[in-house]
Protein backbone atom coordinates (compact mmCIF):
# COMPACT_ATOMS: atom_id res chain seq x y z
CA UNK A 1 0.00 0.00 0.00
CA UNK A 2 1.40 3.37 -1.01
CA UNK A 3 1.58 5.82 1.87
CA UNK A 4 2.90 9.36 2.06
CA UNK A 5 3.54 11.28 5.27
CA UNK A 6 4.43 14.95 5.35
CA UNK A 7 6.22 16.69 8.19
CA UNK A 8 8.19 19.83 8.88
CA UNK A 9 5.49 22.44 8.74
CA UNK A 10 5.03 25.09 11.37
CA UNK A 11 5.10 28.77 12.07
CA UNK A 12 7.81 31.02 10.67
CA UNK A 13 8.38 34.73 10.32
CA UNK A 14 8.44 36.29 6.87
CA UNK A 15 11.85 35.88 5.32
CA UNK A 16 12.50 32.65 7.18
CA UNK A 17 12.93 29.10 5.92
CA UNK A 18 11.38 25.69 6.43
CA UNK A 19 12.16 22.25 5.08
CA UNK A 20 9.24 19.94 4.51
CA UNK A 21 9.64 16.18 4.30
CA UNK A 22 7.53 13.62 2.49
CA UNK A 23 8.27 10.07 3.61
CA UNK A 24 7.04 7.48 1.14
CA UNK A 25 6.41 3.80 1.60
CA UNK A 26 4.85 0.94 -0.30
CA UNK A 27 6.58 1.44 -3.64
CA UNK A 28 9.98 1.46 -5.30
CA UNK A 29 11.55 4.88 -5.82
CA UNK A 30 11.46 4.64 -9.60
CA UNK A 31 7.76 3.75 -9.80
CA UNK A 32 6.41 7.18 -8.91
CA UNK A 33 7.28 10.82 -9.22
CA UNK A 34 6.66 12.86 -6.07
CA UNK A 35 5.19 16.31 -6.19
CA UNK A 36 4.56 19.05 -3.65
CA UNK A 37 1.35 21.04 -3.72
CA UNK A 38 -0.26 23.59 -1.46
CA UNK A 39 -3.73 24.87 -0.82
CA UNK A 40 -4.65 27.99 1.09
CA UNK A 41 -8.15 28.56 2.49
CA UNK A 42 -10.50 29.63 -0.27
CA UNK A 43 -7.94 29.02 -3.00
CA UNK A 44 -7.34 26.27 -5.51
CA UNK A 45 -4.64 23.68 -5.06
CA UNK A 46 -1.34 24.88 -6.49
CA UNK A 47 1.42 22.63 -7.79
CA UNK A 48 4.87 23.67 -6.62
CA UNK A 49 7.55 21.16 -7.58
CA UNK A 50 7.95 17.58 -8.72
CA UNK A 51 10.85 15.11 -8.75
CA UNK A 52 11.57 11.70 -10.18
CA UNK A 53 14.32 10.49 -7.88
CA UNK A 54 16.21 7.91 -10.03
CA UNK A 55 17.69 10.69 -12.18
CA UNK A 56 16.63 13.72 -10.12
CA UNK A 57 14.47 15.11 -12.90
CA UNK A 58 12.64 18.09 -11.49
CA UNK A 59 9.95 20.53 -12.53
CA UNK A 60 9.00 23.75 -10.76
CA UNK A 61 6.18 26.20 -10.87
CA UNK A 62 7.42 29.60 -12.00
CA UNK A 63 5.90 31.24 -8.94
CA UNK A 64 8.30 29.55 -6.50
CA UNK A 65 11.28 28.29 -8.49
CA UNK A 66 13.61 30.98 -7.19
CA UNK A 67 12.81 30.24 -3.53
CA UNK A 68 11.90 26.56 -3.24
CA UNK A 69 14.04 23.49 -3.96
CA UNK A 70 12.87 19.90 -4.22
CA UNK A 71 15.27 17.04 -3.51
CA UNK A 72 15.20 13.38 -2.57
CA UNK A 73 17.08 10.94 -0.38
CA UNK A 74 16.45 7.49 -1.76
CA UNK A 75 18.07 5.81 1.24
CA UNK A 76 15.34 7.31 3.39
CA UNK A 77 12.54 7.14 0.80
CA UNK A 78 12.00 10.81 1.50
CA UNK A 79 11.46 13.85 -0.70
CA UNK A 80 12.16 17.30 0.67
CA UNK A 81 10.95 20.78 -0.13
CA UNK A 82 13.33 23.47 1.04
CA UNK A 83 11.48 26.76 1.24
CA UNK A 84 13.44 29.97 1.64
CA UNK A 85 12.44 33.61 2.01
CA UNK A 86 8.92 32.63 2.99
CA UNK A 87 6.24 35.25 2.54
CA UNK A 88 2.78 35.75 3.98
CA UNK A 89 1.23 34.34 0.81
CA UNK A 90 3.05 31.05 1.35
CA UNK A 91 0.73 30.29 4.26
CA UNK A 92 -1.15 27.13 3.29
CA UNK A 93 -1.50 23.42 3.80
CA UNK A 94 1.31 21.63 1.99
CA UNK A 95 0.77 18.18 0.53
CA UNK A 96 2.89 15.65 -1.28
CA UNK A 97 1.51 13.32 -3.91
CA UNK A 98 2.70 10.35 -5.97
CA UNK A 99 2.25 10.16 -9.75
CA UNK A 100 3.09 7.14 -11.91
CA UNK A 101 6.63 7.62 -13.19
CA UNK A 102 5.60 6.87 -16.78
CA UNK A 103 3.91 10.27 -16.85
CA UNK A 104 7.18 12.08 -16.27
CA UNK A 105 7.28 15.10 -13.99
CA UNK A 106 4.16 17.22 -13.86
CA UNK A 107 2.20 19.48 -11.57
CA UNK A 108 -1.23 18.45 -12.87
CA UNK A 109 -2.89 17.27 -9.70
CA UNK A 110 -5.34 14.97 -11.47
CA UNK A 111 -2.42 12.79 -12.56
CA UNK A 112 -1.51 11.95 -8.97
CA UNK A 113 -2.79 8.72 -7.49
CA UNK A 114 -1.82 9.09 -3.85
CA UNK A 115 -1.70 11.97 -1.37
CA UNK A 116 -0.47 12.55 2.13
CA UNK A 117 -2.46 14.18 4.91
CA UNK A 118 -0.59 17.44 4.65
CA UNK A 119 1.39 19.72 6.92
CA UNK A 120 0.50 23.30 7.73
CA UNK A 121 2.77 26.27 7.13
CA UNK A 122 1.97 29.64 8.66
CA UNK A 123 4.04 32.71 7.82
CA UNK A 124 3.65 35.84 9.91
CA UNK A 125 5.01 39.35 9.54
Amino acid sequence: EVQLAESGGGWVQAGGSLRLSCEASGFTAGDYSIGWFRQAPGKEREGLACIWSPDNSTYYADSIKDRFTISSDNSKNTVYLQMNNLQLEDTAGYYCGAMPAGLGVSLIGQLYDYWGQGTQVAVSS
